[in-house]
């Protein structure tokens, strides 16, 4: 089975979009989309309307749970506070009550899904960096063989033994047996990595390969919507060009 893997749209149609075609030439079975369909962008409902349809299962974001009245977002800083309060004003009532539904975790087999770290899942802790990846060591025996996750909007991949953990640098890998994966697969339509396209991963269950996969959008555009709403921050534009 082919899973194709995706998180972070945050309202971007134009990049959720250009993402759903790319997995339309990949053989793909099945769609999988790992939360935070709201937040930032111009285009709440035309994502979670998307989304709703082709994704086996979503997982909860925590733009989701924040617009779904789900926690507390108080501490957010201004620009990102006004989104979000902007997209539960706008949001369709049959789109609120998906987001209220959505679950922090799924558990496939040995594949694990969630939005943040699998630690202290309704806090979203973030996993970029080897030593975050290491903390989960102490939920060995929770994890999945793969564990995919979102939230930090970068492409990052990591390998853990019960003793150490090493950053796996490649766009395409195997699974090595013996080890256990933390996988972020970036953003859809806020990548932070200084690359604008838009993020979407592969999973191939038979090959046992994972791969990291890029597709360019129309970022005017997009940032252009952002620009032409009062209710959003502009440099929630501007960050599309420059992939910030």
């Amino acid at each position: 089975m082919r899973i194709g893997i995706f998180s972070d749209t945050h309202a971007n149609i134009e990049a959720l979009t250009a993402v759903i075609k790319a997995f339309e030439s990949e053989r793909i079975d099945r769609l999988v989309c790992l939360g935070d369909t709201v937040g930032y962008g111009a285009s709440p409902n035309e994502c979670a309307d998307i989304v709703r349809k082709v994704a086996a299962f979503t997982i909860l974001g925590n733009h989701d749970a924040a617009v779904a009245g789900r926690m507390d977002y108080s501490y957010y800083y201004d620009a990102a506070r006004n989104a979000l309060d902007h997209h539960a004003n706008v949001l369709s009532k049959d789109n609120m009550e998906w987001l209220k539904a959505l679950p922090y975790q799924v558990r496939e087999g040995n594949l694990l899904f969630c939005h943040g770290s699998p630690m202290n899942l309704e806090e979203f802790e973030y996993i970029f960096a080897p030593e975050q990846a290491a903390r989960c060591i102490d939920i060995w025996d929770q994890l999945g063989d793969l564990t995919f996750i979102g939230h930090s909007h970068l492409c990052k991949a990591f390998a853990l033994t019960q003793e150490d953990v090493f950053e796996v640098v490649a766009d395409k890998f195997q699974v090595r047996k013996g080890h256990k994966y933390i996988i972020s697969v970036g953003s859809v339509g806020q990548p932070r990595d200084y690359d604008n396209r838009a993020s979407y991963t592969i999973y191939d269950t038979a090959e046992t390969t994972f791969e990291f996969k890029r597709v360019a959008y129309d970022i005017e555009a997009a940032a252009q919507k952002i620009f032409e709403n009062a209710k959003l921050e502009r440099n929630f534009g501007n960050r599309l060009f420059i992939g910030v």
